[in-house]
């Protein structure tokens, strides 16, 4: 395995020369036109052949999952990234089975778990064949949809399920950068839902329910700040870890969401060059991520023609 993982990092550390710059993004920014912008990601080796953007965007993520299984054949760390997705599908079969739909263009790709057996087992009622924790979570939230009809409460299920098994995960792996961006998810997910739920005047029954236990904050007192304001709300995460997340709220939520990015970021340059474990793997994949999100806000704002300045606001950080 050390031996697997020395030759793995040294390929990733060739991959990483090609990841885009802070001047390729300059590059893309320069473009004048959509059109241009894509032409110039072509030139760059970006996509397949496809010229449209979601092809090309989504042929990159492709691209980056096909690297990592040429490296390694154990994608056990990996699942802190495919959960959610898996999650997603999960919901969509679910609420797919009890409103008797046709499952069309519901499921989303690149999951850990395949979305025919989620909905085999949901139509049969077994869902044994599923993760432990999924399985558990998949059962309440079909017959809690059965019952209330409440789409809401199957969603807040589910999504607790997925930090749940997301937080294991990344403790159990031993390595550093998977434990650190798993509790940055789950906080990140329940500011997300306290804010949401403190806007909407949810009760702190439903924040109860839907906050999810990590180690960096504290889901009752979050939950208690959440059912009085958003004033109270922001207080309760100026004294966490998470200070510089309130700021950016109050800011707007589009910088709350290029904070939590940025934060990511930092992982990765935080990442110790470390030979013998999946470390190194894992923060290519999250560099990958994050340009591919960062050429998503540029080819976004170049289709609607935003100015330059409210494009380069939305920017990530880059890796290199």
């Amino acid at each position: 395995m050390t031996e697997e993982y020395i030759y793995a990092v040294a390929r990733v550390r060739s991959r990483e020369l090609n990841l885009l710059s802070r001047q390729d993004v300059d590059q893309l920014m320069a473009c004048r036109t959509y059109d241009e912008c894509l032409r110039t990601l072509s030139d760059k080796g970006w996509g397949d052949g496809d010229p449209s953007a979601e092809a090309i965007l989504a042929a990159e993520e492709e691209k980056t999952w096909a690297f990592i299984h040429e490296l390694t054949d154990d994608l056990t760390p990996f699942k802190v990234l495919l959960y959610p997705t898996d999650y997603n599908n999960l919901k969509a079969a679910v609420k797919a089975v009890v409103t008797g739909a046709e499952p069309r263009d519901v499921f989303l790709p690149g999951g850990a778990v395949d979305p025919e057996l989620m909905l085999r087992c949901v139509r049969e009622g077994d869902f044994s064949e599923l993760p432990e924790t999924m399985a558990a979570a998949a059962d309440e939230a079909y017959h809690i949809l059965l019952q209330t009809e409440d789409g809401q409460l199957c969603d807040v299920i589910l999504d607790r399920a997925c930090i749940a098994d997301l937080l294991q995960c990344g403790r159990e792996s031993g390595v550093e950068i998977l434990r650190d961006y798993a509790e940055l998810t789950a906080a990140v997910s329940d500011i997300k839902i306290a804010v949401r739920a403190c806007k909407t005047g949810k009760s702190r029954a439903f924040l109860d329910a839907a906050l999810a236990p990590c180690g960096t904050l504290d889901a009752s007192s979050l939950a208690v700040a959440a059912c009085k304001s958003l004033d109270d709300l922001f207080a309760y995460l100026s004294v966490t870890p998470y200070g510089e997340a309130a700021e950016k709220l109050r800011e707007s939520y589009s910088a709350f969401e290029k904070y939590c990015d940025d934060r990511v970021m930092d992982l990765i340059k935080e990442q110790k060059m470390n030979p013998f474990t999946v470390g190194p793997l894992f923060a290519y994949v999250l560099a990958r991520r994050n340009e591919i999100s960062t050429v998503r806000i540029i080819l976004s704002g170049k289709l609607n023609e935003l100015d330059d300045g409210m494009i380069r606001e939305r920017l990530r950080d880059m890796y290199v």
